[in-house]
This record gives C-alpha cells, structure tokens and sequence, in this order.
C-alpha cells in the first residue's frame, strides 16, 4: 500500500473544503479559492442575481468540538483568524468549523447506493459583538448548535448578503 502524502491537517482542510464545495454546489453557487491566504479567506461563494451576492469563508476542521451545556459549541481560533473576521467587509466574512469524527477513517462512506460524508459544520460571523482581546495566540469563540451550516442555512445567509449583511 502507497504511504500516504497528506498530514491530518492537510486531511482537515481537504474535508472543510470539500463539505462547504458540497454544499454550495447544491445550492447552485460558484466557489473559488484565493490562491493565497492572507486574510482569512479560505473559500469565496458567489450567487447569480442582483447584486451577485458572496460569501467569504475561513475554515477550519477538528474532531474536538467542546459542547456547552447553554447549547454553545467551544472553539479555539488563531488569533489572526479572530482579528481578520471581525473587520468591517463588503462580503460578509464568516467561521465556517467542520465537525469530523475523531476516528479520520470514518469520515465518508461509499457504496453503490450512497456517498456519506460523515459529522456537520457549523457557522459564525465574527464581524458584530466581539471585541479585541489581549491574547496573543488564539481565543475561543462560541458557536450556537442552531448556526448548522446546511444547504438550506447557506441559501439564507447568501440572501442576507444580497440584502447587505448577516
């Protein structure tokens, strides 16, 4: 058997990549990838119609989502990341966090009938309510369980950015 090239990370960003380009494809929506990262902007969405509405994504992979019991999920952002999506853009600039199994091999399933891409994302807009923070290196964010990043949740958001804003 062929060793493999890619690290878990790499691995992770495959996964976020490929559920958020699931997702988009379904709702009929373009996906680009900036061909470097420097602001926080791992996936652009684009949509037909007035205005041609978008979406800016920075995504991000764990199997340690930490749930809360006030229906909170707890994650730990780079710092950099916090900063960058918190800035005032004329696309709206969302967290997009991918849910994996901690077991990498039970990610997808395939048979004759299904392909089954296993766990969920969920979504945060960091550009209202989060003030600067004094660390240095990460901070933790809070997502609501009811941010489920799915097809008919993407459709609302795009909506709202063709309106202006989320």
């Amino acid at each position: 058997m062929a060793t493999a090239l890619l690290t878990s990370n790499d691995q992770k960003e495959g996964w976020s990549l490929l559920y958020v380009k699931a997702l988009a494809t379904r709702a009929g929506y373009s996906t680009t990838r900036p061909m470097i990262d420097r602001d926080s902007v791992d996936l652009s969405l684009r949509a037909g119609g007035p205005f041609r509405p978008g979406l800016d994504l920075q995504l991000k992979a764990t199997s340690k989502l930490s749930t809360l019991k006030d229906g909170l999920l707890s994650f730990e952002l780079p710092i950099k990341n916090y900063n960058d999506l918190r800035e005032e853009t004329q696309t709206p600039r969302l967290l997009v966090v991918l849910e994996l199994p901690s077991d990498m091999s039970k990610c997808i399933t395939i048979t004759e009938e299904e392909l089954i891409l296993r766990r969920r994302a969920y979504w945060l807009n960091l550009q209202t309510g989060n003030d600067p923070v004094m660390n240095k290196t990460s901070v933790t964010v809070h997502i609501p369980q009811h941010n489920l990043l799915n097809v008919e949740a993407l459709c609302k958001l795009m909506d709202k950015s063709a309106r202006g804003g989320i």
